[in-house]
């Protein structure tokens, strides 16, 4: 196998040995809970109702680590035999239905009072206040989007909606490769479902996907994260 770059910190090199390659690792699981049939007029509306449809996919970690090996940081690209390809903001247009027009997706890292943001957005908080410092759990989350009751009001809707947006942010579209939560950064943003469409969402996939890719060269990692249902479509 040809060297895609001449680094020696670059994973291409480790496939000249094949006693020292390793297939990379992430999260093979993703999001696999329907929402709610009353949830989607407000996924719709925040303009995750597309990306919600998407129950599960296989992730095959071979073909996504022999795609690491063409990614070249310098140009954020992959190097093929039959030339240069990338994922673009059209393939995430396309294939999520994400907005990538709009505000850029940016938000503190910190809060004053993150369990007060939790009860206002979410209608109520984890009662370990430390699992606020890693984010929220995905199976708080799971368990709060499985609470509606048949009544449920048109606030109780948007607080599970909201979570289960949450849900997806954290473990489909821009998913660490280990983890197990969300930050809690992209919960403001979601406070006026009406107004969560106008940020470039896809844009934020995106960047953090090449981010994972340019990360995931390095021969001592062995981990990558990011929206890999995306990368291996």
């Amino acid at each position: 196998m040809a060297r895609v770059i001449g680094n020696d910190e670059h994973i291409s090199d480790a496939a000249n040995n094949w006693d020292s390659f390793q297939v990379l690792r992430g999260r093979v699981s993703v999001l696999r809970i329907a929402p709610d049939a009353r949830l989607m007029p407000y996924l719709e509306l925040a303009g995750f109702g597309s990306v919600a449809l998407i129950r599960s996919s296989d992730l095959h970690f071979d073909i996504l680590s022999a795609l690491v090996e063409r990614w070249r940081p310098e140009t954020h690209t992959f190097h093929l035999p039959c030339g240069e390809c990338t994922v673009t903001l059209e393939d995430v247009a396309l294939q999520l239905g994400l907005p990538i027009d709009g505000s850029p997706v940016t938000g503190v890292s910190s809060f004053t009072d993150p369990a007060a943001l939790c009860y206002q957005l979410l209608e109520d908080s984890p009662e370990d206040g430390e699992s606020y410092f890693s984010g929220l759990k995905f199976t708080w989350l799971k368990a709060k989007i499985g609470q509606l009751s048949a009544n449920a009001s048109e606030c109780e809707l948007m607080c599970a909606a909201r979570a289960y947006i949450m849900h997806m942010i954290g473990a489909v579209l821009m998913p660490d490769a280990n983890g197990d939560n969300v930050h809690l950064m992209y919960l403001p943003l979601l406070a006026n479902l009406s107004t969560a469409r106008s940020y470039s969402w896809g844009s934020a996939v995106l960047a953090m996907l090449y981010r994972e890719l340019c990360r995931a060269t390095k021969m001592k990692v062995h981990d990558i994260g990011g929206c890999l249902i995306l990368l291996q479509s």
